[in-house]
């Protein structure tokens, strides 16, 4: 026989306290988005063939792109509205969409096939293979906003040395290629101190959104390679905010591997239309 000494103690465990009402946890996050490919229906597959064709090019366009080669577009204007509803409908988005300020405005969304961009504006309704638009890399800094040399400095504290550092390292990029990350989030600062910053980094043109688990949000500086970069969780808390100084910050680009992977993805759903 057991002896209650070897039994568990009663009035532990879950149920066996009283509930507080006042007592409230924050709820977990719940979603994440994953890849789930959408087979498009299709009843007439010659009157869609040139969709097929195109986007049989993009899945091609996309081994090229993941083993160094350069960025490729696919034009979609000599497709008719039935073959671009099938393209549009097979793409579909992804997490990761851009907003390119000037002349001409652009807005880029990455397919559901990482690597894989819709761009449109005026003058342009492209398919792009690539890590990122180039036009997100080329135009980023193309000042929106300038920086103001004459921002007013009441209530600055941390923030010149910050600007110090990020200048020198924006300045010495294109030599080292060396990645540089300031972590607003482990230094002391106040208010103004991000405002005196914003102010005298200026905005640049290219705005960034990735959604996965929770948002980041990426903002080009009118600083040469500087830009502001923010993670939030699934409750839009902030949760890390930094500059990095680089060609672009990696949570915006496709690796080799997820063009590769989405050059097989696209196959098969191109296979299963046929």
């Amino acid at each position: 026989m057991v002896s209650n000494f070897h039994l568990p103690p009663t009035g532990y465990g879950p149920g066996s306290q009283p509930e507080d009402d006042d007592l409230q946890y924050m709820s977990l996050p719940q979603d994440m988005r994953t890849f789930s490919p959408r087979i498009p229906e299709v009843d007439d597959t010659d009157a869609l063939a040139p969709a097929m064709a195109l986007m049989t090019q993009v899945a091609k366009a996309a081994d090229r792109v993941a083993l160094g080669g350069a960025p490729e577009q696919f034009d979609l204007f000599g497709l008719d509205p039935a073959n671009r509803r099938l393209v549009a409908e097979t793409m579909g988005e992804g997490e990761v969409a851009m907003k390119i300020r000037g002349l001409p405005s652009l807005h880029a969304q990455e397919s559901v096939f990482a690597g894989i961009w819709m761009l449109h504006g005026a003058g342009r309704d492209v398919i792009e293979v690539a890590s990122a638009p180039q036009d997100a890399r080329t135009r980023a800094f193309e000042p929106f906003r300038p920086g103001n040399a004459d921002a007013p400095g009441a209530g600055v504290v941390n923030a010149p040395p910050l600007l110090v550092e990020l200048r020198d390292k924006s300045a010495s990029f294109p030599q080292t290629r060396e990645l540089h990350v300031v972590n607003l989030s482990l230094l002391p600062h106040t208010e103004a101190d991000l405002a005196w910053l914003d102010a005298r980094l200026g905005v640049g043109s290219t705005d960034i959104l990735s959604r996965g688990y929770g948002n980041c949000r990426v903002t080009a500086t009118a600083t040469p390679h500087v830009w502001r970069v923010q993670f939030y969780n699934s409750m839009d808390q902030l949760i890390l905010d930094t500059f990095e100084v680089t060609e672009m910050p990696e949570v915006a680009l496709a690796a080799a591997e997820d063009l590769m992977d989405s050059a097989e993805r696209l196959r098969e759903v191109l296979e299963a239309i046929a």
